[in-house]
């Protein structure tokens, strides 16, 4: 790794705090070879994989909420 792209253990544990305080983590599981369509459709979309789970998460679930009938 050239010299300019390391990062020092303090940079890291840094980084490890900020991710720890601002970020919660969710292992999710797939299918066998689900992965690489993930990968490939998140690309399609310019787009990470983290940023292409977070938003169908969050579109789903808008568009779940919006099918219950308001209550009265």
């Amino acid at each position: 790794m050239p010299e300019d792209n390391k990062v020092s253990k303090a940079q890291q544990k840094a980084v490890n705090k900020y991710v720890k305080n601002n970020y919660d983590r969710i292992n999710v599981t797939f299918p066998k070879g689900q992965k690489e369509v993930l990968k490939q459709h998140a690309a399609s979309q310019n787009e990470s994989v983290n940023s292409f789970i977070v938003r169908s998460v969050k579109e789903t679930m808008e568009r779940d909420n919006s099918k219950k009938p308001d209550k009265e």
